[in-house]
């Protein structure tokens, strides 16, 4: 022992020698004794304080002396200002010579270094350099010539002064000139210099003083310290309280006299000792007689174990050296090895059994995979538990589905997972086999008829187990497997699969200890897999909606080329969407959108805004207001959410998983069908639960048109990213948008910006799962993307995988909606215009120059048709329209003919009577386009109509129209 009880444990510690205190003498000299840090401690502090007290009194005695000085000069200054005569001297002819002797004499009687007269204008008449008699002088005298008197430390030529000005005035009050005195800051310096020897003795005096006592204070606490340092101090504190408190081992020092000097807390608990034993004989401690002739044997002993009460103490006893002449003492130190073998036993077991469990409650259920979290709980199981462990599932259960109650429905079930300690194949079947519980005898099927884990000590002697397989038994037993705990998975009530551990080269058998804790394991890792299968379920639906609701194939356009990529987030399908929609005029809107959540009730969502998109872009908004119905919409389908509340949520709420499908309220719709309500009649509808209504809780939109007539492109976004412009030399740049709001927040309208599109660019539209993630950024993943799309020669399904391949995720948690298009612009020698002026007769030379170029184009075919459509058209906007009135014909997929006018009045189609004597024109329109329509401009509106080019059924006649007798030139009586 050492420390407090000195070397080998003596009590009380020895007394120093004189080489000890000459050893003790030099350690508190050192910088690592406490007395020698205390002394260095206090001499630095000492020394502070004489320093700051030093300079505090120069400082005081430079005040003072500054301060005296300028009184001195004011003085001086009123003295002479205010003398008879002075004024009327400066009104002399000669100033200098009546007032320079004055001036000398009085700077002589009042002890200052000048005194100089001036005029108002600071020339100088007086002053004790002559040479400055004459000059201006320097500062600031402003405030004398207004008639103040002041004082100041001046600096400047010809030398730094003390000086005092003050204003001479005449019999009327006025400033007639200044007087300046001042004592220079070199002789007030003097003063000050003059009385440093007096401060610096007082200074070392108090100096001397302080070290005096520091050294006093600091022999003192050697004395008391022994010369020890700082950190053995500490360190003997430690040790000391360590030995009485956490020292898990008893320790007695009982002195020559046996009485007991010191006991810690262990000794205390082992030998029941009463609080106030210390310095008590050991007679008088209460113990039983052996103990207590233990306590006062005196005698070296070494791990003799010795019978105390009901406990057995292994004891050992070293006496203390004598110390100073007195009598020695003995230690004795105390361990119940009762305890100890059971405690230690237990603790490890119930140690690692615990550690066990929080490992499976980490490692387990770190994915919503069915497999992986049945695997994972045979990794965590083996080697710790079990030698063997092997998983089966139900099959309903690995496609996600609920399993079936029907009696049989456990017999069968499909090997999850399987690992072993030995590298070697087990005798046991693979994973991917079908098990079959046939002998209701086996381990297996008696916990799955009963619920609970069954144990099963000896294999060689389980009957029921070696009877359902003989030969597979055999197999095992001669490989070395000895012993079974079979637990079912079970949770929430139901049976999900199986779990058996098994032992082959651990010697021991389970126990029924082993039973609690393999059914605690299990039924952590049954929840997990239940979770998954959940998942798994819900995923599978809301992929299944998702795709339904997403287009398969894109129309195949002259505008753009188009490649697409989408990716299911593994965590959950979100509502991500993307979308290629023909425009009228050969124009092509590129869509992309993220709805916020993931599940089927995001997957429905996404459903319901792309219908949405789609009949906006049939009324030919421009992207803005695209944005804009959108927003509405949302914000019209939460209200009427809310007010409906979850009877309009098809099928019921928070009972299930998943709803099956979208429909339109009653919980009966099909998945791939978008109406005004989540289907569902299982599952939550979407995963609302607790009859909550479901409401969209935002969503992103891009929505971008593409002109190739103009190679303009107009485009608005709602909070989402802004697309990726591949320049024709390979540069890659990052459009800016206005930011806007995402949809369903409102509050913000939605601006469009356009811009020119070179001939070859390529648009890349993306949602941010594609950029960032748990590991990167979105700016780190925007310059990925920059690096990816450089690469020159790629057409757009090359450049998808090559965008997938260097940012998608190995686990990507958001969906990614990727859309790239590669745009193209429409020949000149395809596009064909006029300017009508507002003549009835200009109708027939635009029908003429109109089959003329449909000549060149070699579509004679369509001449009658499209000579009929544009003889309407032009004759309405030039009767009902307003100018300027322009044609156009653009030769593309199909036939497009333009008319566009001033005037924002929109026809309509309607049946004409038989008496009617017009009206028909808009129907004759209708019946050879395929498709027709209006869409409105800054200045006007366009009518547009699609003919096909090869040709179609003949149109059908109405209202008694001969269709085949009507000549081109009457068609203007048939207008709308």
């Amino acid at each position: 022992m050492t420390g407090r009880f000195g070397r080998t444990g003596e009590w009380p510690p020895r007394q120093p020698t004189g080489q000890d205190s000459r050893l003790l003498s030099r350690l508190s000299l050192g910088a690592r004794s406490v007395a020698g840090q205390v002394f260095a401690l206090q001499a630095v502090i000492v020394v502070l304080l004489v320093g700051a007290a030093m300079v505090a009194l120069v400082v005081q005695v430079r005040y003072d002396s500054e301060h005296d000085a300028a009184h001195r000069s004011l003085a001086a200054a009123e003295a002479f200002a205010h003398a008879p005569g002075l004024p009327a001297a400066l009104k002399s002819p000669n100033p200098t010579a009546e007032l320079q002797p004055l001036a000398e004499a009085a700077r002589r009687a009042s002890g200052v270094d000048f005194i100089a007269v001036m005029g108002t204008n600071g020339v100088r008449y007086t002053d004790a350099r002559p040479e400055l008699i004459g000059k201006h002088a320097e500062g600031d005298l402003s405030r004398a010539v207004a008639g103040e008197s002041f004082t100041e430390l001046f600096k400047g030529t010809p030398t730094d002064a003390v000086r005092a000005v003050v204003p001479v005035r005449d019999a009327r009050g006025t400033v007639v000139g200044l007087v300046a005195t001042g004592i220079e800051v070199e002789n007030v310096g003097d003063v000050v210099e003059g009385q440093l020897p007096l401060l610096l003795g007082a200074a070392a005096l108090a100096l001397l003083l302080g070290m005096g006592g520091a050294a006093l204070v600091s022999r003192r606490l050697r004395r008391q310290t022994r010369g020890l340092g700082e950190a053995e101090m500490t360190r003997m504190n430690e040790h000391h309280q360590a030995v009485l408190h956490a020292v898990r081992e008893g320790v007695l020092i009982i002195g020559a006299d046996r009485r007991l000097l010191l006991a810690n807390d262990e000794a205390r608990r082992l030998l029941d000792l009463p609080s106030d034993a210390e310095q008590r004989h050991v007679d008088e401690l209460g113990l039983d007689p052996r103990t207590t002739a233990l306590l006062t044997s005196g005698r070296v002993m070494t791990d003799e174990v010795h019978l105390a009460g009901d406990r057995l103490l292994a004891v050992n006893v070293r006496p203390t050296e004598p110390y100073g002449g007195r009598p020695y003492g003995s230690v004795m130190t105390l361990r119940d090895s009762t305890e100890l073998v059971a405690l230690s036993g237990r603790a490890e077991v119930a140690h690692g059994r615990l550690q066990l469990l929080y490992d499976a409650g980490v490692r387990i259920g770190t994915t919503l995979d069915v497999v992986r979290t049945a695997e994972e709980l045979a990794e965590v199981a083996v080697p710790r538990f079990a030698d063997f462990a092997s998983v089966e599932l139900l099959e309903p259960v690995l496609r996600g589905e609920e399993p079936s109650g029907a009696p049989g429905a456990h017999s069968e079930m499909r090997r999850t997972a399987l690992i072993g300690v030995r590298t070697d194949d087990p005798p046991l079947q693979p994973v991917g086999d079908v098990i079959r519980f046939v002998v209701p005898t086996t381990p297996m099927a008696a916990a799955l008829d009963t619920g609970r884990a069954v144990l099963e000590a000896d294999l060689a002697t389980a009957d029921g187990w070696q009877t359902q397989d003989p030969e597979g038994a055999r197999a095992a037993l001669a490989y070395g497997l000895h012993s079974l705990i079979a637990v079912p998975l079970q949770a929430r009530g139901v049976v999900l699969g199986m779990a058996n551990f098994w032992r082959a080269d651990t010697p021991e058998p389970f126990g029924e200890e082993d039973v609690s804790f393999a059914e605690e394991l299990v039924a952590r890792a049954a929840v997990s897999i239940d979770n998954a299968r959940r998942f798994t379920r819900e995923h599978a639906v809301a992929v299944t909606l998702q795709r339904s609701l997403l287009p398969r194939v894109l129309p195949e356009l002259s505008a753009v080329d188009v490649a697409f990529r989408y990716l299911p987030a593994k965590a959950g399908v979100g509502g991500d969407w993307f979308d290629v929609i023909p425009l009228p005029g050969a124009r092509v809107a590129l869509v992309v959108g993220d709805v916020v959540g993931h599940g089927v009730h995001a997957a429905a969502t996404m459903g319901r805004l792309r219908t949405a998109v789609h009949n906006f872009a049939r009324l030919d908004l421009t992207p803005d207001e695209v944005l804009e119905h959108l927003d509405e919409l949302i914000d019209r389908l939460d209200q009427n959410e809310s007010e409906t509340g979850p009877d309009r949520v098809g099928g019921e709420v928070g009972d299930g998983a998943v709803g099956s499908g979208t429909g339109d309220g009653t919980g009966e719709g099909a998945a791939g069908t978008a109406g005004d309500g989540t289907g569902g009649g299982d599952g939550t509808g979407g995963g609302a639960g607790d009859g909550e209504p479901l409401r969209v809780t935002g969503a992103t939109c891009l929505y971008a048109v593409y002109d190739p007539v103009s190679g303009h492109c107009a485009m608005a976004s709602a909070g989402h990213p802004g697309p990726a412009l591949v320049r024709p030399d390979g540069g890659v740049e990052f459009p800016e948008l206005p930011a806007g709001l995402p949809l369903g927040v409102g509050g913000m309208p939605f601006e469009t910006t356009g811009f020119e599109l070179p001939e070859g660019s390529r648009l890349v539209l993306f949602t941010d799962g594609l950029l960032e993630g748990r590991d990167r950024d979105f700016d780190t993943g925007l310059e990925l993307l920059r690096e990816t799309l450089s690469r020159p020669g790629r057409s757009p399904e090359q450049a998808c995988s090559d965008v997938l391949a260097a940012l998608l995720f190995p686990s990507p948690a958001d969906d990614i909606a990727l859309l790239i298009a590669d745009t193209r612009r429409l020949e000149p020698g395809r596009i064909a215009e006029w300017e009508v002026p507002a003549d009835p007769a200009a109708v027939s030379r635009v029908r003429g120059e109109g089959a003329a170029r449909l000549a060149a184009w070699g579509l004679e075919d369509l001449s009658f048709a499209a000579e009929l459509v544009l003889s309407e058209l032009v004759t309405n906007a030039i009767r009902y329209g307003g100018s300027p009135v322009r044609v156009r014909l653009l030769h593309d997929r199909k036939l497009i003919c333009e008319v566009s006018d001033g005037s924002s009045t929109s026809p309509h189609l309607r049946y004409a009577a038989t008496t009617d004597e017009g009206g028909r024109g808009l129907f004759l329109v209708a019946q050879y386009a395929e498709r027709w329509g209006t869409r409105y401009s800054g200045r006007g509106k366009v009518i547009w109509a699609e003919l096909s080019l090869t040709g179609g059924a003949e149109p059908v006649s109405a209202a008694g129209l001969d269709l085949d007798a009507l000549d081109l030139d009457g068609l203007e009586d048939l207008a709308w």
